[in-house]
């Protein structure tokens, strides 16, 4: 597996970038097998347990759209959720290892996690606060309590156009209007040796 001495900030140069991902440490059997590594819905259901179906659904919508901003490789089935900063990164825990990646930056889907937020929950993705205002204000003119239970619930299928809404304001988790590190996420579909700048198992000391 290459090994590749960096230094420097995230942003390595005009072409690569650099992240930082956490995996199960079966990610490297996966890597010295198949010369590639791509996330499993076994590894999704492994980290949430009981609630993993939840992700898996909202996972299978970030893929269909993410695929119209980087195509994704037909094998792949799952995208691979990365840090963009040594700070912000996720360490290692007993049964994981990190990786610190470079790669081109033009393989990364760059998305708002404050806005996955909503994703999580449901609910619409305002613009901003004056259309959260005016969503609100809708919802209550057509005489909804409030913005939750239309996606999903008892009667959800009876406001489908609202359900319609919801999704389609989704997409702006791409749209970053900040550049915060700790809030900006990156997405690859799959890690390749030669991404690879370092690995850090659990229990091998200070991060990188």
């Amino acid at each position: 597996m290459k090994k590749m001495n960096i230094s420097g900030g995230e942003a390595m140069n005009g072409e690569t970038v650099r992240l930082w991902t956490r995996q199960d440490e079966k990610s490297l059997e996966q890597l010295e097998r198949n010369g590639v590594f791509h996330n499993k819905r076994e590894y999704i259901e492994a980290q949430y347990e009981d609630i993993a179906d939840h992700f898996i659904k909202l996972y299978r919508w970030f893929v269909e759209a993410a695929s119209k901003r980087v195509p994704k490789p037909e094998c792949v089935e799952f995208p691979i959720w990365c840090s963009i900063s040594l700070a912000n990164m996720l360490r290692p825990v007993e049964g994981t290892v990190c990786y610190e990646l470079e790669l081109p930056k033009d393989k990364v889907i760059y998305f708002d996690g404050s806005k996955w937020d909503y994703v999580l929950n449901h609910i619409y993705i305002p613009i901003n606060e004056e259309d959260q205002l005016e969503y609100i204000k809708d919802l209550k003119r057509k005489g909804f309590k409030d913005e939750f239970n239309l996606y999903e619930g008892k009667y959800a299928h009876l406001y489908p156009l609202e359900r319609k809404r919801i999704i389609d304001s989704w997409e702006r988790i791409f749209q970053i209007d900040s550049w915060n590190e700790f809030v900006v996420q990156g997405n690859i579909w799959e890690i390749r040796p030669e991404y690879i700048s370092k690995i850090q198992k659990f229990g091998d000391g200070p991060i990188f």
